[in-house]
C-alpha cells in the first residue's frame, strides 16, 4: 500500500476510511519531518497505526506519556474532571491547582509553583522571573543568562535564543539579547564566562542548564560540574535555574533529575511528563526569588481545572504504585542491554548513556549510518524510537515498561542492526 493512503477502520462498524497523509500535507503547516505512519490508538505501551499494526512505544510522546496509553488511572481522572469543571479563568481559585501545587513543593525543592501549558512557556516564565529577579533585587539593568551549548529549551523567541543550537535559531533575528553560551560540563569555561561578563561591565544574572540535555544527545550532567555552579551561584548572587521538562517527574528513576547531582536549583521547570500526555507545564522556584505580582506574568490555560486534575493524579499514580522503583530497574535492565548490543557492534556504536528511562545509543562519526536510519530500521522490526541529534538515538519508554518489553524493544534494535 501506498504511504500516502493509509487504511483506518472508525471502529462503529462503517466500514474503513482512508486516511491521507496528501490531505494531511496539505492542510497542516510543515513544521516536522514525519515519519511516514498514523498513530490511531495505544494501550500501556503499545501503539497501533491505522493499518493495525503494532508497535512497541519507546517514544512516549518524547519523554511525555509517563503512564503509557490508556491508563486506568490517567482515563479515570480525565473522565471525572472534564464531567466536573474543565476550564475556568485564574480570576478565581482553583481547587485542582492548588492541591497540584502542593504535591509538588512536598516533592521537589520548590516553594512556589506558576502553570502554564508547555515546557517552553515555563522556561520563558523562568527567564522573566531571572530578569525580574535581576531588575527588582539585584538592581542589575542588563542582565546576563549564561546557557549552555547542545542546550534545548523551547521554541519561543526567548527559548531558542537561550537554546545553544544555531540550528533552531537561523531564520529568526534579531534574537532576544543578553544569553551567553559555554560548552556543556566544561567549569573552566563556565568560571571564563562570568570572568567576561564581568569584565564587560554587565552581571551574571543566572545559569540556565539541563540537568541532562535530551535533545542535545541525552548527555548526563557531571556531578562535579554542577556542585561547582552551585557553589559559584551561592558566592556570586547567581540564580541557578535547572531546565526539568524532559528529566524530571521521574524519568531518571528520581522525582527530578537534579537529585542526582546532590543539589537544589533556586528556579526550575517541568512539563512533558507532568500530565502524561495532556499539556501542562509548571515553574518552580524557592520563595526568595518569588518576585512576580498580579500583572508580572499570566497564562488563560495555565493551571485549569482539568489539566491540574488529571496531573496530580498522574503524580498520586507514580507515587502510590512505586513506578520510580520500575524507572531504577527497568533503566539499569535498558542500558545494560544497550551496552551488550554496542559491544557486538563496535564499529558502528561509539557510546550508550542515561539515567532511568533516558537513554541514548551513540553512532559512531565515522559510519554512515544516521540516527534516523536507526529509527527508520527499528520501525521496520515493530519499535518506535526518537532521534536526539545526526548520530544519537534516544530511548524513553513510559516509565510504567516491562522487563519483557525492554527485552523486546533490544532484541528489534539489533535485527534492524544486523539487518542494515
Amino acid at each position: 500500500m501506498s504511504p500516502e493512503t493509509l487504511i483506518r477502520d472508525d471502529g462503529l462498524g462503517t466500514g474503513a476510511e482512508q486516511f491521507s497523509i496528501d490531505r494531511f500535507n496539505a492542510n497542516v503547516m510543515n513544521t516536522y519531518g514525519r515519519f511516514p505512519i498514523a498513530l490511531e490508538k495505544g494501550s500501556g505501551c503499545k501503539v497501533w497505526d491505522t493499518e493495525g499494526k503494532e508497535y512497541l512505544d519507546f517514544v512516549a510522546g518524547i519523554a511525555t506519556c509517563t503512564l503509557g496509553h490508556a491508563h486506568p488511572k490517567l482515563i479515570e481522572a480525565v473522565t471525572e474532571q472534564i464531567q466536573k469543571l474543565h476550564h475556568v479563568s485564574n480570576l478565581y481559585y482553583i481547587p485542582e491547582q492548588g492541591e497540584l501545587a502542593a504535591w509538588l513543593t512536598e516533592h521537589s525543592a520548590g516553594d512556589r509553583v506558576f502553570f502554564c501549558n508547555s515546557g517552553a512557556e515555563a522556561n520563558e516564565g523562568a527567564i522573566k522571573l531571572a530578569r525580574k529577579y535581576a531588575h527588582d533585587r539585584l538592581n542589575i539593568e542588563d542582565p546576563v543568562i549564561i546557557t549552555a551549548h547542545a542546550s534545548f529549551h523551547g521554541r519561543t523567541l526567548a527559548t531558542i535564543t537561550a537554546t545553544g543550537q544555531p540550528k533552531y535559531q537561523k531564520g529568526f533575528s534579531p534574537l532576544v539579547p543578553g544569553f551567553v553560551y559555554t560548552p556543556y560540563n566544561d567549569l573552566p569555561a563556565l568560571e571564563n564566562a562570568i570572568a567576561e561578563v564581568d569584565q564587560n561591565g554587565r552581571r551574571v544574572a543566572a545559569i540556565l542548564l539541563e540537568a541532562l540535555q535530551g535533545e542535545g544527545g541525552v548527555r548526563p550532567g557531571d556531578v562535579a560540574y554542577f556542585q561547582k555552579i552551585r557553589q559559584i551561584c551561592d558566592e556570586k548572587g547567581i540564580l541557578l535555574i535547572l531546565d526539568e521538562v524532559q528529566v524530571g517527574m521521574g524519568r531518571t528513576g528520581r522525582w527530578w533529575g537534579y537529585e542526582n547531582l546532590g543539589i537544589e536549583p533556586d528556579i526550575f521547570t517541568s512539563a512533558k511528563g507532568l500530565g502524561g500526555g495532556i499539556p501542562i507545564g509548571a515553574l518552580m522556584c524557592k520563595s526568595f526569588c518569588d518576585v512576580f505580582e498580579p500583572g508580572n506574568h499570566a497564562s488563560t490555560f495555565g493551571g485549569n481545572p482539568f489539566a491540574c486534575g488529571v496531573a496530580l493524579a498522574v503524580c498520586q499514580t507514580l507515587e502510590r504504585e512505586n513506578i520510580l522503583s520500575n524507572v531504577q530497574q527497568r533503566g539499569e535492565q535498558l542500558r545494560n542491554s544497550l551496552q551488550a548490543i554496542a559491544s557486538e557492534y563496535p564499529d558502528l556504536i561509539a557510546e550508550v548513556r542515561g539515567w532511568g528511562l533516558i537513554n541514548g545509543m551513540e553512532l559512531k562519526s565515522d559510519v554512515e549510518l544516521t540516527s534516523i536510519d536507526l529509527v527508520n530500521a527499528a520501525i521496520a522490526q515493530g519499535v518506535l524510537l526518537v532521534p536526539a541529534g545526526p548520530k544519537v538515538v534516544r530511548f524513553v519508554p513510559p516509565l510504567i515498561v516491562t522487563e519483557a518489553e525492554v527485552n523486546q524493544a533490544c532484541q528489534a534494535v539489533a535485527r534492524a542492526l544486523h539487518n542494515r
